[in-house]
């Protein structure tokens, strides 16, 4: 069943990084249950260690402007060459490079014009995340390029994925703009988030960004894009459980009917 969704895998290298990718994806989600945090956001100064003097490198403070901004602009830079380095290919192919494209541009912008930052960033987290980021655009891209050659799927999801995508980039950016109104400009403190889906869930923003990997899945249709899409909702449901822990934790007056990911669900 599962086949009449998905393209032919081109060869058994790509299964293998298509296995790779979701199982650390999935270790990375698992490592924030553990209490084992990516470094940025409000667990930016967690796990601190006094290691060797590469760990001690790797633990390097930088401001979160522009660690965010490194996270995403390799992965934005990658969706625009795309176009340059595969010109043709149909339009699933071109839905999937804009799509991936239009992502990663958006949190660029986002994190020149939109956030407000407090904190900082760890060097360590911050390669891993972008080296990751860069990954996935990078090979989701070409493994779309590499289906040009066969059948396509019985069934066609681009369509709604298109639609799905739409639905959680404009709900991703609507709470970040929402998260970016808590402050004033020279506030570094958190406070409980309002309006939109947050009197629901604390992470409604992770939900939609959910959504927006699930539609690019189902414009892309190969099994690499299934399993992001699911590492990411793997990852993403793990840190949005322990942020909602963390706001219980900081403020006594936190709703406890706010979920943390899914409104009345989880």
């Amino acid at each position: 069943m599962f086949q009449s969704f998905v393209f032919e895998e081109a060869s058994s290298i790509i299964t293998a990084i298509t296995v790779i990718t979701f199982l650390f994806l999935a270790y990375l989600g698992v490592s924030e249950i553990a209490g084992k945090h990516l470094q940025y956001s409000k667990f930016w100064n967690v796990n601190a260690n006094s290691g060797s003097s590469s760990s001690n490198l790797l633990q390097g403070k930088m401001s979160s402007k522009l660690g965010m901004l490194i996270l995403y602009a390799p992965a934005c830079v990658m969706g625009f060459a795309s176009f340059f380095m595969y010109p043709d290919g149909g339009t699933r192919f071109m839905l999937l490079k804009s799509a991936v494209t239009i992502h990663f541009f958006k949190r660029v912008l986002e994190v020149l014009f939109v956030h407000k930052y407090s904190g900082g960033m760890i060097l360590g987290s911050v390669l891993l995340i972008s080296s990751s980021y860069f990954m996935v655009a990078a090979v989701m891209i070409y493994i779309q390029h590499l289906t040009l050659q066969y059948t396509e799927p019985e069934i066609d999801l681009k369509s709604i994925g298109v639609l799905i995508f739409l639905v959680g980039i404009s709900g991703n950016f609507y709470h970040h703009y929402l998260l970016s109104k808590l402050r004033g400009s020279k506030e570094k403190g958190y406070k409980i988030p309002q309006g939109g889906l947050f009197s629901m869930v604390i992470c409604p923003h992770y939900l939609f960004e959910i959504l927006g990997f699930v539609g690019i899945s189902f414009i892309s249709q190969t099994s690499f894009s299934f399993c992001c899409a699911v590492g990411v909702a793997l990852y993403l449901s793990a840190r949005s459980n322990v942020t909602r822990k963390w706001y219980l934790s900081k403020f006594e007056n936190f709703p406890k009917n706010v979920k943390a990911l899914i409104p009345f669900v989880f």
